[in-house]
């Protein structure tokens, strides 16, 4: 693992979220949103929602149809809006309106698990707690031989075991920027990779 990580700390130096937010709330949210839809599509969405709903108060008191509506690119828009609206009714009714800032808190929030939880923690307080497993971290994971469980949770626990503690908040970031410029799912550019000397998958085409 440590000679991947070097090679993704040096070519990826910029590597970071990719939603677009302003506060924890926003990242909270937008990371939501985020599931089973490109952070693209997420990040088009966002500006006009952010700008109407500017507190969890305002999205607990939304009108849901509404909400719904104004999350519908995103896929899933019924359940999303939902899990939003009591997300930020329990943000309220338990934490005075703001996110919390552990993971045991966080998870105890409508529609928000460890992925998400990771997201915000790193990305919005700088609190590193695990490791941030996606599609393209579970794919590069399981073609760097770095791990070859099924669930993002045993993911989780087999990166966290291989990757000093102090990188656990960066590696999805590093892997995600790889994940979308070299080592796609469906065409992985294996001949021009810079990782291609150390990783078991290599793609003859």
């Amino acid at each position: 693992m440590r000679g991947v990580l070097k090679l993704l700390k040096k070519h990826y130096p910029d590597a970071k979220c990719a939603l677009i937010f302003k506060s924890p709330l926003e990242l909270l949210i937008a990371t939501m949103l985020s599931a089973q839809c490109t952070d693209e599509v997420v990040n088009r969405v966002t500006p006009k929602l952010f700008a109407k709903y500017k507190t969890a108060k305002a999205y607990a008191d939304a009108n849901l149809e509404e909400l719904q509506q104004a999350v519908r690119s995103t896929g899933f828009y019924k359940n999303k809006g939902k899990n939003i609206q009591n997300a930020c009714k329990m943000l309220i009714e338990k934490f005075n309106g703001h996110v919390p800032k552990t993971m045991q808190e966080l998870i105890l929030l409508p529609g928000v698990a460890r992925k998400t939880a990771n997201v915000v923690l790193f990305n919005a307080f700088g609190i590193i707690d695990g490791i941030t497993v996606d599609t393209h971290v579970i794919r590069l994971s399981h073609r760097l031989g770095l791990s070859k469980e099924k669930t993002a949770e045993k993911i989780e626990q087999d990166l966290m075991k291989i990757t000093p503690k102090k990188d656990w908040g960066m590696l999805s970031h590093y892997l995600i920027a790889h994940g979308r410029k070299i080592c796609k799912a469906q065409k992985p550019d294996c001949a021009g990779c810079f990782l291609n000397k150390i990783c078991p998958f290599i793609k003859s085409d």
